[in-house]
């Protein structure tokens, strides 16, 4: 990409086109002329419909509302304006909708005090008011590292003391959802959820359950939560929670996919992925507008260039639904596949969020070099054409954990190499970072993270073209390229691998 427009005026953004950049066992791949085609006004032209529609329905393209139904109608229709036939694969999920804010108020011993909270999604609808109770194994101080066990075990609960006790919960090792039902089997009629206090895990806490509950459940901060763990060794504290929610169990929404031809390496397809959902909030145009329009406007310029019918390996460019209801739209579609058909996917690409406002350009450390969790072989190297990419361009990037927190993680624990790119979200920026990167230290990547305010406003267009551009890379390089991912230089090589099972990090 090479024009931005900034606050109403036009400026050129000079990038350096190194083209050949190669990683690991990658041949080298000139992809200037999609980057040249991608255009950032292109992007925002999609943003632009996407926010239309967020306004019309209500300011949300949450799935399952008209609002997404919409947004899945408008790619629908620019990818076959592109020449592209794209499918739609419909599936059933749990709706959740949030209809009023949750409230939480401490009743004594003097003055009520009310308490900043928020429901987590799939909570149940309720008006409690009763004796709070701590569990068992909660850790304050909080530990160096989360290891809280709070809630995971129903001998963490004694017998809730009357019909109206509310459970106090600390976040740690185990699923929102297994505290929740734990708390609920002994008997208790809400949960209350605080942040487990390690850096990163203080703030205000939100989250997701994996299944509907029927009763309350709200989250809060450490600072809070300890507050009150506290109250209860002193005297009796006597809380009253509201929540109020729309749950239904089988509504429907769905992915929309679309092929490239087959390519010269046949059985070999790079998936390349966006969720196309927001939270119920907000019209999600950074999260994940951003992703969705850099995909479509990808997949457009590559079908008007013609290069289509030229690539190594086939394309298959996916829009996911109900990524923010727990990666739902990604899973369902990894779990219809084949042993064969999995096979078949050569790698995964992932944008989710690539337009923050006060920015960083993140790759996901495909090699666990940084973080210590590393995705299935081959990811390392998808890894390296993105930081040897902005190498190239004498950009400076970060890794970010590869956790599974978007809809890469289904690909990689089916054993699939995947990468991508992200831009932030509500973790805090830097003093380090503002001084490579700019912008403002200690406030968030996105401070309209999961908001009403993640408008057309709030969007870095120098992120846009920064990302944007490495996007349209990645992409070109994975489906050009002669060569494999791997060491040997082979294309396959990507195997379900034994471990554990991953839990997403969204439920945790």
């Amino acid at each position: 990409m090479r024009k931005a427009v900034l606050g109403g005026v036009a400026i050129t953004v000079t990038t350096v086109l190194l083209s050949p950049v190669q990683a690991s066992a990658i041949d080298p791949v000139s992809s200037a002329k999609l980057r040249e085609a991608v255009t950032v006004n292109g992007i925002l032209q999609h943003e632009r419909a996407l926010q239309k529609i967020a306004t019309a329905n209500g300011g949300t393209r949450t799935s399952g509302t008209p609002g997404f139904l919409a947004s899945a109608k408008y790619v629908k229709k620019k990818l076959r304006e592109a020449g592209y036939k794209p499918k739609v694969q419909t599936f059933v999920f749990p709706f959740f909708k949030e209809l009023a804010p949750a409230t939480l108020t401490d009743l004594g011993p003097a003055t009520p005090r009310d308490i900043e909270t928020a429901t987590f999604d799939y909570s149940g609808t309720g008006d409690v008011t009763g004796l709070l109770v701590p569990t068992k194994d909660v850790v304050i101080p909080p530990a160096a590292e989360p290891s809280s066990t709070s809630g995971c075990e129903a001998a963490d609960f004694s017998a809730a003391p009357t019909p109206t006790a509310i459970a106090l919960v600390q976040r740690g090792t185990c699923t929102f959802e297994d505290k929740a039902n734990n708390a609920q089997a002994a008997g208790y009629a809400a949960v209350v959820i605080f942040n487990e206090g390690q850096p990163g895990r203080q703030v205000l806490l939100t989250g997701t359950l994996s299944a509907i509950e029927t009763i309350p459940v709200v989250g809060i901060s450490f600072a809070e939560g300890e507050s009150l763990y506290a109250a209860t060794k002193a005297r009796p504290v006597i809380l009253h929670v509201t929540t109020s929610t729309e749950n239904d169990p089988k509504r429907t929404t769905k992915n929309i996919i679309a092929d490239t031809p087959k390519g010269k390496k046949k059985g070999e397809t790079v998936v390349v992925g966006a969720h196309l959902d927001s939270v119920p909030a907000g019209p999600g145009i950074n999260d994940n507008g951003s992703g969705t329009a850099t995909v479509l406007e990808i997949a457009e310029q590559m079908a008007k260039l013609k290069i289509n019918n030229k690539l190594q390996r086939q394309i298959r460019f996916a829009f996911w639904g109900a990524e923010e209801n727990g990666l739902l739209g990604s899973t369902h579609y990894v779990s219809g596949l084949s042993p064969a058909q999995t096979r078949d996917i050569y790698a995964n690409l992932n944008f989710d969020m690539l337009g923050s406002p006060n920015y960083v350009r993140f790759v996901y450390d495909g090699d666990g070099s940084d973080t210590g969790t590393a995705g299935p072989a081959g990811s390392g190297a998808i890894e390296s054409i993105f930081t040897d990419y902005f190498d190239a361009q004498k950009l400076a990037s970060a890794p970010t954990e590869f956790d599974g927190r978007s809809d890469y993680g289904p690909f990689i624990d089916a054993g699939i190499p995947a990468g991508g790119l992200f831009s932030g979200a509500e973790g805090k920026k830097t003093s380090e970072e503002a001084a490579i990167y700019g912008g403002t230290a200690g406030a968030a990547y996105d401070s309209c993270y999961h908001q009403a305010c993640d408008t057309t406003t709030n969007l870095n267009e120098r992120a846009l073209v920064e990302l944007g551009d490495a996007a349209a890379h990645a992409v070109y390089v994975l489906a050009s390229s002669k060569s494999g991912l791997y060491l040997d230089g082979s294309s396959v090589g990507h195997r379900r691998q034994t471990g554990a099972e991953r839990q997403p990090a969204h439920a945790r």
